[in-house]
């Protein structure tokens, strides 16, 4: 087999042709005479809805059609659900909540989609939704967990009035309290990772239209179409091959576009029952309201630490905004609590988790999902120790890290890590960031009255999982006889370079150049199955059946090959492209051999790659950070970030990642929050007038680099990288701020640590919330 080389320098393909504006985005589709949606919201956050007029819409100039949720029962339309299985406390199962696509008669949060209007122009449709007339009667609204669980909080559900949705535990509740009852040292600390949006740079959207041959299709901005068919296909009681969906160039997912959710999926039923095409693009205020929004949990945590510093037991208890909707989606936290456990040897670990309803949008699965929040309460924690026992945080972290020799290691707490060099690590981002020489930094930026901290975050996360059985991708390709080569992936690409990455997997083992080979994706009909995209798995998951592919047509090959040239097959290799008698110069050409198969597919291969268990991508990021007590204002001064993302394919990609996550962990830590009118739930920060979005001069230049620790439990020794960035940068970027505000007597502030609230920390003198 022709080994594939790592660390190569390759150009992104597919960037030529978004650069140059060929890319083909879901709001791109141009289909003729399409009819464009424009939904009608509800302006309050809980409500009753007495009665919706449509006569004056109906009749309005250009409109197709006027829908509601009596439209959508008349039809059968199914509520739609993404079930689970949890508890409430006192072990009442709960599984889920239902959600009609159109409200029905309740409003549960601010923004819901009452009717769905049809016009045969943009205008024309935003004009008849001003014409529905909707009776509402309005009632108090809780937005927050703080108002959901005080007392008389209005209830989100009539059968849950407290708006527990569920209570989750694992661990031993009794040993851990008595461990951290004789421990020498407990540090506590309540804090909360906020509520944030996803804002990909192209919104949501959806072409809904029935093709040539009678069948509904569905064009969309989503990450995982083929998961997007099926679930289609069961809310409309279809068989999957009745329908298509198709998903082409994505401008960014970060798990907001992996859900079934109710826009997409009635854009496709009113193009299937009108048979006409339907067209929707969220704008950005849409986007602030329907969007699912991510985070928002309150963390209290305490942490165990014996007179040398040793960890002895950590307990975290997580109270969950999941929204006004319970369902899979609202779990993530859940699904990747095992982070809690860090790098460490800590020996009793419990965690608890409690779900509470609120009158917001529904909270699911953002970049890193759950695995931020998890680093976050164990590092913030591990600084909070540090100071209180006047030790070195980057000793404290050092001295209680699970060693590699004792890989693999099963963590007290969910995960089983397969292999790690965490020492490593720290070392190496320890050097990048001169960690040692940052006391004279400090010193200098006193003189200057300024204040100057440094955070560390040693963050390990799942990749490729949770799961309850193997992950699974499929890929297939074909080597034809005029030399291209076709390769169809089950992953999805959403601007990661998937297109650059499986094809340079190609070229490498088949030794063709890289522009023959076409590469598809993203579309039901041309690729039989696959995972899409998420939970970092694109590589490990998706690479691996790539190349499991090549193996099959590779074999394929060796028997036409072996037939052709009288030769045993056990005799034939397959090395630059061509299939030769070992120790001979008696050779044939991939597109010799694809000739012999008689058939225009030429050789194939199927790919499918099962893992039996996920990686653990691990890494060490150091925060440097200069506050202006004067305005509160905070420079990120430096950031280092050290990965082990297993074998690096393409370090310039690698790279990529963790300035994006890197960047979207600092917005959040620094100025991004969705903010709610107490007592209304009404949206404070509705645009980016409002919600703050990180810009180039709030970020520095990063130092990366990384440290390969391949794992053995994929054929390219892959960890995954997507969502390492964001993992890290939370917990590092505010563990910064917080020893830069050591200094002033600020023991602990809440993100975001915007100008005013660091500025009101430093002048009070005490913990902001």
């Amino acid at each position: 087999m022709q080994d594939i080389k790592y660390g190569r320098v390759v150009h992104r393909r597919e960037d030529f042709r978004l650069t140059q504006g060929r890319g083909l985005y879901a709001g791109d589709v141009a289909l003729k005479n399409v009819n464009h949606v424009v939904f009608v919201r509800s302006p309050h956050a809980h409500a009753r809805i007495d009665a919706i007029d449509t006569v004056a819409a109906r009749q309005a100039t250009d409109v197709v059609a006027v829908f509601t949720a009596a439209d959508l029962d008349a039809d059968g339309v199914r509520d739609y659900n993404l079930p689970t299985k949890l508890q409430r406390p006192g072990g009442v199962e709960v599984t889920e909540t239902p959600r009609p696509p159109l409200v029905r008669d309740r409003v549960r949060f601010l923004g819901e989609p009452v009717a769905m209007v049809i016009a045969k122009s943009l205008d024309a449709a935003r004009d008849a939704a001003e014409l529905v007339d909707v009776t509402y009667q309005a009632f108090p609204a809780a937005a927050t967990v703080a108002e959901a669980t005080a007392d008389r909080a209005p209830a989100v559900w009539e059968m849950m009035p407290d708006n527990v949705a569920y209570h989750w535990s694992k661990g031993d509740a009794a040993d851990v309290e008595r461990a951290l009852k004789d421990s020498h040292h407990v540090a506590r600390l309540v804090s909360i990772s906020t509520r944030v949006s996803a804002n990909p740079m192209e919104p949501r959207s959806a072409v809904g239209y029935v093709d040539k041959d009678g069948r509904p299709t569905l064009h969309v901005s989503y990450q995982s179409p083929h998961n997007l068919r099926d679930a289609l296909a069961a809310m409309f009681g279809m068989e999957k091959t009745a329908l298509r969906v198709v998903a082409t160039d994505v401008g960014g997912s970060f798990g907001m576009k992996s859900g079934l959710v109710r826009e997409e999926s009635i854009v496709f039923w009113a193009a299937k029952k009108l048979r006409l095409p339907v067209k929707w693009v969220a704008d950005r205020s849409e986007a602030f309201l329907a969007d699912e929004h991510a985070r928002d949990i309150e963390i209290d945590a305490a942490l165990g630490l014996d007179k040398r510093g040793h960890f002895t037991a950590l307990s975290v208890s997580y109270r969950v905004n999941i929204g006004a909707y319970l369902s899979a989606r609202s779990i993530s936290p859940i699904g990747n609590f095992g982070g809690i456990a860090g790098v460490y040897r800590t020996p009793k670990i419990l965690g608890q988790a409690t779900g509470i309803f609120t009158h917001t949008t529904p909270t699911a699965p953002y970049r890193g999902a759950g695995r931020p929040d998890a680093t976050y309460a164990i590092e913030r924690l591990i600084d909070v120790a540090a100071q209180e026992m006047n030790i070195d945080p980057f000793d404290l972290r050092r001295r209680n890290l699970i060693p590699p020799e004792a890989m693999p290691y099963k963590t007290p707490f969910v995960f089983t890590y397969d292999c790690g060099d965490f020492i490593k690590g720290m070392e190496r981002a320890a050097e990048l960031a001169g960690y040692k020489d940052f006391a004279a930094r400090r010193k200098e930026a006193k003189k200057r009255g300024k204040l100057r901290g440094i955070g560390i975050a040693n963050p390990i996360e799942v990749a490729a999982g949770p799961f309850a059985r193997p992950a699974t991708d499929f890929a297939w390709i074909e080597a034809k006889a005029d030399g291209s080569v076709r390769l169809r992936a089950g992953a999805m690409s959403v601007g990661q370079g998937l297109e650059t990455s499986f094809s340079d997997i190609v070229a490498q083992r088949l030794g063709v150049p890289i522009e023959t080979i076409d590469y598809v994706y993203g579309d039901t009909d041309q690729v039989q199955r696959g995972k899409g995209n998420g939970g970092s798995a694109a590589l490990t998951l998706g690479g691996s059946a790539v190349s499991i592919s090549i193996d099959k047509l590779l074999e394929q090959g060796k028997q036409l090959a072996a037939n052709r040239l009288e030769a045993a097959v056990a005799d034939i290799e397959f090395a630059d492209g061509r299939f030769r008698i070992a120790g001979t110069d008696r050779s044939l050409s991939l597109a010799e051999v694809a000739a012999l198969t008689g058939n225009d597919e030429g050789l194939t291969g199927a790919g499918d790659f099962k893992l039996a268990q996920p990686t653990y991508p691990n890494g060490c990021h150091i925060c440097e950070v200069e506050i202006d007590p004067d305005t509160g204002r905070v420079e990120v001064i430096g950031y280092v970030g050290v990965e082990d993302v297993g074998r690096v394919l393409h370090p310039q990609f690698v790279e990529g990642q963790i300035h994006g996550g890197v960047a979207q962990g600092m917005g959040q830590v620094l100025q991004e929050v969705i903010a709610h009118e107490p007592g209304t739930g009404q949206l404070l920060t509705g645009s980016f007038m409002d919600y703050a979005m990180p810009r180039a001069n709030d970020l520095p230049s990063f130092t990366c680099d990384n440290v390969e620790v391949p794992t053995a439990l994929n054929p390219l020794g892959v960890k995954g990288v997507g969502e390492a960035g964001t993992v890290g940068a939370l917990a590092a970027t505010m563990n910064a701020i917080c020893n830069a505000l050591a200094g002033v007597g600020v023991r602990h502030l809440d993100m975001p640590a915007t100008p005013e609230r660091v500025w009101r920390a430093i002048h009070s003198g005490a913990r902001s919330t």
